[in-house]
């Protein structure tokens, strides 16, 4: 066993328990942090098979943009997450047992497709070769209108998710920017005229 597996598997075990802890966390700050390092990991397996452009994309939109953006909303909102894991331990075996079964089939397929297959099988690659050059001309030339369909679809849910969401709600913290920019410096500090009290003369002792 070389470096590199021994790598692959500190590293895969690493994303197994950070995914675990995002949904068995009971604080959602926990969670969304161990989200993070889950996606650290899967970079970092990325960098082993030598795919470099997907590891800094996975590394800076997910982690530098998604998840900081998930963070904020997740403190902003102050979820409580106690009231939406009710029935998560009930619900447990059954995960469970789809989760096993999930984890079966991947391997059944894995091991068939790549039981005789070994790292040192790969072709040679070129000098001066780019992943990421590689990458953009077949997106941008065979699969081109997957791409374009792609981002279609996920404009559409996006605009789906905000156009369900945006409704006013009394357990939803959020800034009304109109009234906001009609505010004047009276109505941010008030003054109040108060009468002036006599100072109290201090008691002579006996």
């Amino acid at each position: 066993m070389d470096a590199q597996t021994i790598l692959f598997y500190v590293f895969a075990l690493i994303t197994v328990y950070a995914a675990l802890r995002v949904v068995t966390s009971r604080n959602a700050v926990h969670a969304v942090l161990h989200l993070v390092l889950t996606f650290f990991s899967a970079a970092c397996i990325w960098m082993l098979m030598e795919a470099e452009f997907l590891a800094i994309v996975l590394v800076l939109v997910y982690v530098g943009a998604v998840m900081v953006l998930f963070l904020f909303v997740v403190m902003m909102l102050d979820i409580r997450i106690d009231s939406a894991r009710q029935g998560f331990w009930n619900n447990l075996p059954a995960a469970a047992f789809v989760g096993v079964v999930i984890i079966l089939e991947l391997a059944v397929v894995l091991v068939h497709s790549f039981s005789g297959v070994k790292g040192t099988d790969a072709p040679a690659l070129p000098e001066g070769y780019s992943n990421t050059e590689t990458l953009g001309r077949l997106l941008y030339t065979d699969y081109v209108y997957p791409f374009e369909l792609a981002g279609v679809i996920l404009l559409v849910a996006m605009i789906a998710a905000i156009a369900l969401t945006l409704r006013k709600r009394k357990d939803v913290r959020y800034n009304n920017p109109s009234q906001a920019v009609r505010t004047k410096a009276a109505d941010r500090v008030r003054l109040v005229k108060m009468p002036a009290a006599p100072r109290a003369t201090p008691t002579e002792k006996s």
